[in-house]
């Protein structure tokens, strides 16, 4: 039998309807108090301290993403954290919780295909994700301006404005990671543990493997240069496996204008020779992390597509 119409079809009846759910759920609500009350206490913890720097940093309104104040992180810390809990939430029961209500059969009964439904699912979620991040980040500079008493250059907005594309991409990796064991468990409760599972392990044990990778793969003498620059390298390609090393890139590139690179790679000193010191524009920081973006997008976009393809080799029973 021969479909009929777009594949899509349905796709955006799908993705209101589960926009609104997920907006008005008492899950999101929890979630949106915690990452609004972690972000206000970081902000204003470092606010003080980035206070001191007015008159001095040209980008001072971006230093209140960066700066940390202890005994907290920094917003950006905090955000790489609460990130992949809030997506992952949005994303383990998507499709097993509608096997486990007895619904998928009644779901797909309707003239809506299993592309739309899928595709619909993930956008919502996704959306969700993008509203979230986008209030919070309107938060923290209203915050800002209330606390500082001066608004931020274009070039500030517009370089937290790509933090905030890049922390929507991130959190869509994590989403789509949850939706793929959402398809390949029906238990939500083993697709939710799956889902912390790789995050954990991303998050704090990635790192101390990739250094014991390196000495196996690519043993380093000290006295040998080329070799030593090799282990770098190397451990820098494997390190950019996780999500959480490729958003951590991204966010120094793009809040950190005087990044020029000596974080993301090896420079060596005839590589800035002629180079004029000085913040960088805004299009060469976009330049210098624009593979850690594209991996991202990416990542989830890969995962999303092994999610379709499980899913639509599943039977669907009434």
């Amino acid at each position: 039998m021969r479909r009929e119409g777009s594949a899509l079809a349905g796709a955006g009846t799908v993705m209101m309807k589960e926009l609104a759910d997920n907006l008005a759920s008492t899950r999101m609500r929890l979630l949106e108090i915690l990452i609004f009350i972690t972000g206000a206490g970081a902000v204003y913890a470092t606010i003080g301290q980035v206070r001191d720097t007015i008159g001095e940093d040209p980008f001072v309104f971006l230093r209140i993403f960066t700066s940390a104040q202890d005994p907290l992180p920094s917003f950006v810390a905090f955000l790489g954290l609460l990130i992949p809990i809030v997506a992952i939430s949005l994303g383990f029961d998507a499709i097993n919780s509608e096997f486990n209500r007895k619904t998928m059969s009644r779901i797909l009964a309707q003239p809506i295909y299993r592309d739309a439904l899928l595709f619909g699912k993930f956008m919502a979620g996704l959306a969700t994700l993008a509203v979230t991040l986008a209030a919070l980040w309107l938060f923290v500079i209203g915050l800002a301006i209330f606390l500082l008493g001066l608004p931020p250059s274009t070039e500030e907005s517009l370089r937290s404005l790509c933090f905030l594309i890049a922390a929507i991409a991130y959190g869509g990796v994590w989403m789509a990671l949850a939706m793929l064991f959402s398809v390949a468990f029906r238990s939500t409760a083993t697709a939710a543990l799956a889902s912390l599972a790789v995050w954990l392990f991303f998050a704090f044990f990635w790192t101390m493997i990739v250094k014991i990778l390196v000495q196996v793969i690519s043993p380093a003498d000290p006295y040998d240069v080329a070799g030593l620059i090799s282990a770098v390298e190397t451990g820098l390609g494997l390190g950019r496996i996780s999500p959480n090393m490729l958003f951590s890139e991204a966010a120094l590139a793009f809040l950190n204008p005087g990044e020029r690179g000596q974080s993301l790679g090896i420079l060596l000193p005839q590589q800035l020779q002629g180079a004029i010191s000085g913040p960088l524009p805004l299009a060469e920081s976009l330049a210098l992390v624009w593979p850690q973006v594209t991996g991202l997008l990416a990542g989830f976009i890969l995962l999303f597509t092994i999610a379709y393809i499980m899913f639509q080799r599943q039977e669907v029973r009434a």
